[in-house]
């Protein structure tokens, strides 16, 4: 069968360390790129998914690849048509490291590469864990990222928002997460918003950092989250909304509780949440 390019990208960033120049161990013994293979194959499910209705849509992923600091995985998703290419991006080095800042050289990296390989055009969501979505954070600035979905991120207060202008940027974080902070997260979209990114943030009661605890509730918002600033699938309403704010609104009015304002973590399965039609 004759591989397509594909019509959007999701660049997936696991976390890491604060310090650390060696590089990650491979596989599994990753942990944390381990951790978000599940967010990997989520999202891959509901691409499929969302390709049976409107329009033929398919999705590859794979978190094997080429050499460190590209991103991992087939080229392109391959079927009728254009699909979601959900690809992971490998590390040479298992931290941040100060100024350095290795994991975000490696991400800008990962982008070059899909925009030699699918042009100009094609809409991207990185899709960051920790210090994965510091990195993700930081890259947002490349000429192919549409948004930032960053999953109990890393967010010290001296990081550089300005990058995020006219990008989605939407925080989810464990208000039990005791290893980085909430709090920084909420402030962070304030900041970003007055730089004039439409951000937003997800608060998931009882989680913890390392999204086991409600794990499902977990990948069921950051797939929707994903899909929807992709325009592949429907945005929850109310993140719609908070992401509509203007820079003047403070940081508490787009801040959401998973449960009581989307209702993505009640019952064994949660409640569908009310969609907005996707982002174009």
């Amino acid at each position: 069968m004759v591989q397509r390019p594909p019509s959007a990208a999701v660049l997936v960033l696991h976390g890491g360390r604060e310090t650390g120049t060696e590089p990650p161990p491979p596989g599994l013994l990753n942990l944390p790129g381990t951790r978000m293979r599940p967010f990997v194959r989520a999202l891959g499910r509901a691409a499929r998914t969302a390709g049976t209705g409107a329009g033929p849509a398919s999705a590859s992923a794979s978190s094997a690849g080429p050499a460190l600091g590209s991103s991992a995985g087939p080229t392109f998703a391959t079927g009728a048509g254009s699909g979601v290419l959900v690809r992971q991006v490998r590390y040479g080095h298992r931290g941040w490291n100060g100024d350095r800042a290795d994991p975000f050289h490696d991400a800008v990296a990962a982008l070059d590469a899909l925009r030699d390989e699918a042009g100009d055009e094609l809409p991207v969501v990185l899709l960051g864990h920790s210090m994965g979505a510091r990195a993700a954070l930081r890259a947002a600035g490349h000429p192919l990222v549409r948004g930032v979905v960053g999953l109990a991120p890393w967010c010290p207060p001296g990081d550089p928002v300005t990058q995020l202008a006219d990008r989605d940027v939407v925080l989810v974080h464990s208000n039990r997460d005791r290893l980085t902070s909430p709090q920084a997260s909420q402030s962070l979209t304030a900041r970003a918003r007055r730089a004039g990114a439409r951000t937003c943030m997800i608060t998931v009661r009882g989680g913890d950092h390392a999204m086991i605890r409600r794990a499902p509730a977990w990948h069921r918002v950051t797939t929707a989250l994903v899909l929807g600033l992709l325009g592949s699938g429907s945005l929850p309403a109310p993140v719609g909304a908070a992401l509509a704010l203007p820079a003047t609104a403070e940081a508490t009015e787009g801040t959401l509780d998973l449960d009581l304002d989307l209702g993505a973590g009640a019952g064994p399965a949660g409640r569908p949440p009310t969609a907005v039609p996707p982002r174009r």
